[in-house]
């Protein structure tokens, strides 16, 4: 193992999402702030996408493990290949309401009445689907008419959908047309940029290194991140076998050159390289055609353009492959009248306007709140001022108000997340 070479106390790059590495870029902060706003305000359907490795899961992840579990019920779906009817099973059971119908219109009903029940409590009930572009398209459909469960301002109900673009593809498809009209919503992850990116590798190792000693030369880190894209699994591929690498050739601090054979070889998985016997093969097939003559010519008489062809049948890309390559105080009045009147056939609420994400990868009716992860010695007095400007009573009274979860406003925990929603001159005006 590298630790001991290069002075780590644990490895930086693991595969597997780690909430303690979580580095917020700031389209990772608009995703965790699109999560937190939808389901605090009770908003119904979140979706976030974003392409494979830009940190979805890991955004979950540490939305989950930040949550005030005490008053926010999470039911979270990791393998989202389920019908519908064990989408209900398993919300029932992880809120303890078992159910001895197996028929789907009468659990649904069980669930309008325990939803209630909760919303009276002051708790928030919300489903998190990880790779939802994985789920059934009818279970999708499905989910559309749980958020039809609501009182006369609020959903009961809270859905955030996670997954690659072909879930935005799904959306868009006219069988899922209603549920796209009720995302109230959507953020796209992009990429890192390239200062983000060092930034992103640089943190991990600040979490992981015992001195001040560098692991990586610059120049080794400006191979990585060229290849890398702006995709934080790639970044921590490239990184873990840079250091695996190291730690066999005995150097330290990774070099340019070591980077460079580790890209190599990244890319010739990539792209599936001819193996050398392959090649060797394939010369000594042209040769062999050659000397005895038996080339073919095609209708126009070009020389050997149909051997070439078929030559190149023999290695073309695998067209799976070459796709995947191109490539989420009183109650108010609650709805009683009959939660479902017919099996899921529920009058269509009125269409909302979806804003398309070529438009905008933002929230469509309101601008997203700042996120701000609490540092150790932050006040809040000093947060309201470095976001607004200025701070005094009525301004933290009303930040305490959009962040339920907080506690104690003038005792912040280093780790916490703040909302911090944006503010008109008016608000701003009355507020000062």
């Amino acid at each position: 193992m590298y630790l001991k070479f290069y002075r780590l106390k644990k490895p930086p790059f693991n595969l597997t999402p780690d909430p303690d590495f979580l580095s917020l870029s700031p389209g990772n902060r608009e995703a965790m702030a699109s999560i937190i706003y939808g389901v605090e305000s009770k908003k119904g359907f979140v979706v976030i996408t974003g392409e494979v490795g830009v940190g979805k899961t890991t955004i979950l992840r540490s939305y989950l493990e930040r949550a005030d579990k005490a008053r926010l019920k999470i039911v979270y779906i990791f393998n989202p290949n389920v019908s519908f009817k064990g989408v209900v099973k398993t919300i029932l059971r992880e809120l303890d309401r078992n159910t001895e119908s197996d028929d789907v219109f009468e659990m649904v009903n069980c669930l309008h009445y325990l939803l209630i029940e909760e919303f009276r409590q002051g708790n928030t009930v919300a489903l998190i689907v990880d790779e939802a572009q994985n789920m059934p398209m009818e279970t999708l459909e499905n989910l559309r008419m749980l958020s039809n469960l609501e009182t006369a301002t609020d959903k009961l109900f809270q859905i955030v959908l996670a997954g690659q673009p072909e879930l935005e593809q799904m959306l868009n498809s006219t069988k899922l047309r209603q549920l796209k009209q009720r995302v109230a919503i959507h953020f796209r992850i992009p990429p890192l940029t390239e200062k983000e990116s060092l930034a992103y590798v640089k943190h991990r190792l600040a979490m992981a290194t015992t001195d001040n000693s560098p692991v990586f030369t610059r120049s080794a880190l400006k191979e990585i991140v060229r290849e890398a894209k702006g995709i934080p699994r790639v970044l921590n591929l490239l990184c873990e076998n840079c250091l695996i690498t190291g730690r066999g050739y005995q150097v330290r601090p990774v070099s340019a050159k070591i980077a460079r054979e580790v890209i190599e070889d990244f890319e010739g998985q990539e792209t599936e390289k001819r193996s050398p016997s392959l090649r060797w093969m394939l010369t000594s097939v042209a040769v062999f055609l050659a000397t005895t003559g038996l080339f073919w010519f095609s209708p126009s008489g070009d020389v050997f353009s149909d051997a070439g062809k078929w030559l190149s049948g023999i290695y073309q890309d695998d067209p799976a492959q070459k796709e995947a390559n191109a490539s989420t105080e009183k109650v108010p009045s609650l709805k009683y009248s009959s939660p479902i009147k017919e099996r899921f056939e529920v009058e269509p609420r009125e269409e909302t306007n979806y804003v398309d994400q070529d438009e905008s990868s933002r929230l469509p009716r309101e601008s997203l709140p700042k996120i701000k992860i609490v540092e150790e010695g932050d006040n809040l007095h000093t947060l309201a001022k470095e976001m607004y400007g200025f701070s005094n009573q009525r301004l933290i009274a009303w930040i305490k108000r959009k962040n339920p979860s907080l506690k104690n406003v003038n005792k912040l925990q280093a780790g916490d997340l703040i909302l911090f929603p944006e503010m008109d001159e008016t608000r701003i005006r009355s507020a000062r």
